[in-house]
């Protein structure tokens, strides 16, 4: 099937994704995703941030769609049009979405782990108003210990519900859900329970936000001080792959987290032995250094990326200056007299 996202057309298989067909495209015509994550069965159509806009439904079906579509959802047809970045319309409803995603969200930016790699920050980096109209209070909760290894804060959770898919498919005992219902609704665990399975702390992988944190590296350093190597070890745990992301600050392992992508999905899942018990170097087999696809503040000045050679075009010498303003800044010509003293 033919499909033309921003006037850039692609062939998907049938049951493609208008997003999946926008990530095989690439660049800046991409919608965002809060809650859509590819190796999770069933993400998406949550968040809101991937509205699309229809203009041609199909070849069979010229008519566009009358409302914005939510891309992580809706399946692709041949002949499809979308507008994507190019639409005024598109733009100021995922600006509406980001505002309401904010409406609850404390500024935690500075003392919040996620800082530096968080995707609502990326969100409201694009489409967020400087100013806030909501008056009313926020709601908050107190921070919450739901297992041995992780922290959840209310507070910053968007209720993308990845953490609650991430239990049901890698795990047989999920503990935690959404409770209540409308502005009420959060995530937290059954009375006297906590999350504690060998793959828990993937939770914290797939959160987009700041709401789920690694205990282990709380308040340690932020991201962009650490320098992230590609590592892996030999796993006994079913399941795991061993290949993860170890960030390192000098020869100290301060966080081990699985390998992500351009779009922050985790390539593989990886097990809690491998995240929280391992942080010495000897436990791993380092790689080399990380690369990042995605512009980040934590590949800021990092040597794996390719610098364009600066080069000043300028008269001759002009940086430099006139040689006779030289020699009398410079004094070359007048010996030094350590004998003669000024009283």
């Amino acid at each position: 099937m033919k499909v033309t996202i921003d006037g850039q057309s692609i062939d998907v298989e049938p049951g493609t994704t208008i997003l999946q067909a926008a990530r095989m495209i690439g660049g800046d015509l991409v919608p965002p995703a809060m809650c859509y994550y590819s190796k999770l069965k069933g993400s998406g159509g949550k968040c809101r941030c991937c509205l699309v806009e229809v203009s041609k439904g199909s070849e069979a079906d010229p008519r566009p769609m009358p409302k914005l579509m939510a891309s992580c959802v809706t399946g692709c047809m041949d002949g499809m049009e979308v507008n994507s970045k190019s639409s005024d319309r598109v733009t100021e409803a995922r600006k509406s979405v980001t505002e309401f995603l904010l409406i609850n969200h404390p500024l935690d930016c500075p003392v919040c782990d996620q800082a530096g790699e968080c995707d609502l920050q990326n969100l409201s980096f694009e489409h967020g108003n400087p100013k806030s109209r909501f008056i009313e209070e926020k709601r908050t909760f107190e921070p919450e210990d739901i297992g041995p290894n992780i922290q959840l804060h209310m507070n910053r959770c968007i209720l993308c519900q990845r953490c609650v898919q991430v239990a049901d498919q890698l795990t047989d005992n999920r503990v935690h859900g959404v409770l209540d219902r409308g502005d009420h609704a959060n995530i937290s665990t059954g009375i006297s329970k906590a999350i504690d399975n060998e793959f828990s702390g993937n939770m914290i992988d797939v959160c987009p936000v700041g709401a789920l944190t690694d205990k282990t590296f709380r308040f340690k350093s932020r991201v962009w001080f650490n320098k992230p190597y590609n590592a892996h070890r030999e796993c006994t745990t079913p399941g795991c792959c061993g290949k993860t992301t170890v960030w390192m600050f000098g020869g100290e392992i301060q966080r081990v987290t699985g390998r992500k992508d351009e779009y922050h999905e985790v390539e593989e899942f990886i097990c809690n032995s491998c995240r929280f018990d391992h942080k010495n170097v000897n436990d791993w087999t380092i790689e080399g250094p990380r690369e990042f696809e995605k512009d980040s503040v934590i590949n800021q000045n990092n040597y794996t990326q390719k610098l364009e050679k600066v080069e000043i075009d300028t008269e001759k010498n002009i940086l430099l200056g006139r040689d006779i303003d030289r020699k009398k800044i410079s004094m070359a010509e007048i010996p030094l007299n350590t004998n003669n003293q000024n009283s």
